[in-house]
C-alpha cells in the first residue's frame, strides 16, 4: 500500500470495490460497523411496532427513513452503513440486505418477502476467497421485486421493472420490463 492508498479508509475503499483481505490492517473497522449492527438488529427484530423497526433501521443506517416507507421483522443486514432506502418503499419479512458494496431502494419500490439482496462476492482463487469483492445494487423507482428473488452484485433493476418471485438476478433489468427465473431472463415488455 502507497501513501496515496493509506489516505483512503477501508470503508471507502470497501464501497469502491477494491479487494479487501482479512489481514488489512483496518479490517478491525468493518468489525466495527457489523458489531454496532448485529446489537441494533436485535432491537429492530423484537420490535413491535412499524414505527420503532423504521427508527431501528435508520439508526443502523445512519440515515433518517422517511415516514411513508414501511419495513416489516425480521430484517437481516450483515453492515447497514451504505443502504440507501427512498420514500414510499415498502420491503415484506424477512430480507436481507448484504450492502458492503452499496444498496439503494429510490422512491416507491416494493420488496416482497424473502428477498436477498447481495453485493458482496468473493474471488475464485481459493487461495484468496475470504477476501471481500464489492459491487452496487440499485432498484431504481417503482420497480417491484418478488417473494424470494435475490439480487446478485453489481445489478441495476431499472424504473417500473418487475423481478418474479424466485428470481436469481445475474444481468441488469431494463426498465419496464418482467424478468424471471434461474438465471433471471426476459419475460415480456410492461
Amino acid at each position: 500500500m502507497n501513501a496515496a492508498d493509506e489516505q483512503v479508509n477501508i470503508l471507502e475503499r470497501l464501497r469502491s470495490g477494491e479487494l479487501i483481505r482479512l489481514n488489512d490492517p483496518e479490517y478491525y473497522q468493518i468489525n466495527e460497523v457489523v458489531g454496532r449492527t448485529i446489537k441494533l438488529s436485535g432491537q429492530l427484530n423484537n420490535a413491535t411496532d412499524i414505527n420503532s423497526i423504521r427508527d431501528l433501521l435508520s439508526e443502523i443506517i445512519s440515515t433518517r427513513i422517511d415516514e411513508s416507507t414501511t419495513i416489516f421483522a425480521p430484517f437481516y443486514t450483515n453492515f447497514g452503513k451504505f443502504i440507501t432506502i427512498g420514500k414510499n418503499v415498502f420491503i415484506n419479512h424477512a430480507c436481507s440486505f448484504l450492502d458492503m458494496g452499496g444498496i439503494t431502494i429510490e422512491d416507491d419500490v416494493l420488496i416482497g418477502p424473502r428477498v436477498n439482496l447481495v453485493t458482496e462476492n468473493h474471488p475464485l482463487d481459493p487461495a484468496d476467497r475470504s477476501a471481500l469483492l464489492t459491487k452496487p445494487i440499485v432498484i431504481k423507482r417503482n420497480a417491484w421485486i418478488g417473494a424470494g428473488a435475490t439480487i446478485l452484485p453489481g445489478i441495476t433493476v431499472g424504473e417500473n421493472a418487475v423481478v418474479a418471485a424466485g428470481a436469481v438476478v445475474s444481468k441488469d433489468v431494463a426498465t419496464n420490463t418482467v424478468v424471471g427465473g434461474v438465471p433471471a431472463r426476459y419475460i415480456k415488455k410492461i
